[in-house]
């Protein structure tokens, strides 16, 4: 997996990702306004969370790995060997680490799609909408920045679940970049509230010392 390939995972969106649905009782359809302020408290209430993650690029190749949140603006997406890449945000960069070839590039969160699940405090009606979907149970937003479109969009997809944050369990995000070529992120074994170390957000730094 090359390191462009892996710079999808906090590029941009457009989503169609299939949840499993869960049971519940029928209720009446929620109005988009209402859909984005249940996302808006979930992010909210969500302070930390582990999740496992397989990323699906354009061509059908999935990774695997864990994903470790911890708000505001910490995030790390552990891969699985044989992959060796190490994504980590600290709170006010994002930083991919590729111990094959020992590089590491580090830009801005908030130039990020990703960031609108790093900073639960923004608005989202100023950037985000829901998108229609067929399935009640399942709701999906999308954000870019307006000023910011070569960003890209990301869409977020959440299934309606009473025992979740805020009555929703986020299963995952798509995301395309520049030249329209897709990445779809989905979660499994979703875990909140555990006690997760700043610690957990450093990473060993792979390029040879200068010397001096």
């Amino acid at each position: 997996m090359t390191l462009k390939t892996a710079r999808l995972v906090v590029a941009t969106a457009a989503f169609a990702l299939a949840v499993p649905t869960p049971v519940v009782l029928a209720q009446p359809a929620p109005t988009a306004s209402s859909s984005l302020a249940q996302v808006q408290r979930h992010l909210r209430e969500v302070g930390n969370m582990t999740a496992d993650f397989t990323q699906t690029d354009r061509r059908g190749r999935s990774v695997t790995g864990q994903l470790i949140l911890k708000r505001p603006g910490r995030v790390r997406f552990e891969y699985a060997k044989p992959s060796t890449l190490l994504i980590v945000g600290d709170g006010r960069a994002l930083t991919m680490i590729d111990y094959s070839v020992k590089q590491v590039s580090t830009w801005p969160i908030g130039n990020s799609p990703l960031s609108v699940l790093l900073n639960p405090d923004k608005d989202m009606s100023r950037f985000a909408k829901p998108v229609p979907s067929a399935d009640p149970n399942l709701v999906l937003v999308s954000a870019r920045d307006p000023k910011h479109p070569e960003y890209g969009v990301i869409t977020l997809a959440f299934s309606r679940m009473a025992s979740a944050p805020a009555g929703l369990m986020l299963q995952g995000w798509n995301v395309v970049d520049a030249q329209n070529n897709p990445m779809t992120v989905r979660l499994a074994n979703q875990r909140f509230g555990m006690q997760i170390s700043d610690k957990a957000f450093s990473w060993r730094d792979p390029r040879p010392r200068q010397k001096n």
